[in-house]
């Protein structure tokens, strides 16, 4: 019997793969909240909402009787903006220093903790933003976006590297390029051999890492490659390869390719 490569290939062993390789590859602190140092870059930006493509994906369900979960808000690019369209939303986030970072809505409520850990109830939409990269057991992850979605469930993934100073640079600093993280199209694939049926959408937009100064993109990039961190090797790359920008600040990245992924519960 021929082996079907789509749906008869373990794309959960895959994705955890690709987790753990990377992982272990750089390892972050599970003692420190990365994730408070690049806040700053997510916070929610009505003038970017506008372009936003998982919000313009979202347009067409927008109603305010509706309700919603950010399943990993961040600090609250999404959670905000839908807050200001629908009767209720919940945002789900873990690291305490993007928790502070979301503007404060009288209609959206934030839950501290994993979207693995978090006790909410379903709502009618239910979106996740760039979060599974980090997420080694993604099937259980994507059966409670599922079971807490009355109407549809969205999520947004990039389909190419992440556009980071950090992924250049862990090459330069070790001499071999990085795992790549999953991508949208790992999880369509993910999603069809979970035997759900979802709708994939690619988009396109600009992706740029902005830094008041040289020293703010070496603490980041020095948190994100702590276990292959050299400083010398580090500050003379980022110094040739950030670009300035009219402002004065530093910027890095172009041009981005993601996937909108979404299905009905």
């Amino acid at each position: 019997m021929p082996i079907d490569p789509l749906t008869d290939f373990d794309w959960a062993a895959h994705w955890r793969a690709l987790v753990d390789a990377r992982e272990a590859e750089a390892p972050i602190d599970p003692g420190s909240d990365f994730w408070a140092s690049v806040a700053p870059h997510l916070t929610y930006d009505p003038a970017a909402a506008a372009e936003d493509p998982l919000l313009r994906a979202l347009e067409p369900y927008l109603d305010p009787r509706r309700t919603a979960i950010d399943a990993g808000a961040g600090a609250g690019r999404h959670a905000v903006p839908l807050a200001d369209r629908l009767e209720w939303v919940t945002a789900v986030e873990p690291s305490e220093g993007m928790r502070a970072a979301i503007p404060h809505r009288d209609n959206l409520t934030v839950v501290a903790g994993t979207w693995q850990e978090a006790d909410v109830a379903p709502a009618d939409l239910v979106v996740s933003a760039h979060v599974l990269y980090f997420v080694a057991d993604p099937v259980p992850f994507i059966e409670k976006l599922t079971a807490s979605a009355r109407e549809r469930v969205f999520v947004l993934l990039r389909d190419r590297p992440i556009a980071s100073p950090s992924e250049p640079l862990y090459e330069v600093l070790t001499g071999r390029p990085r795992t790549r993280m999953p991508h949208a199209s790992d999880l369509w694939n993910l999603l069809r051999w979970m035997r759900i049926r979802a709708d994939f959408e690619y988009v396109e937009y600009e992706s740029r890492q902005v830094y008041p100064e040289l020293d703010s993109a070496l603490e980041e990039c020095r948190q994100r490659l702590a276990a292959v961190w050299r400083e010398d090797a580090a500050r003379e790359w980022l110094e040739r390869n950030l670009e300035p920008l009219e402002d004065g600040r530093l910027g890095y990245g172009g041009d981005m390719v993601a996937g909108i992924v979404h299905w009905r519960p």
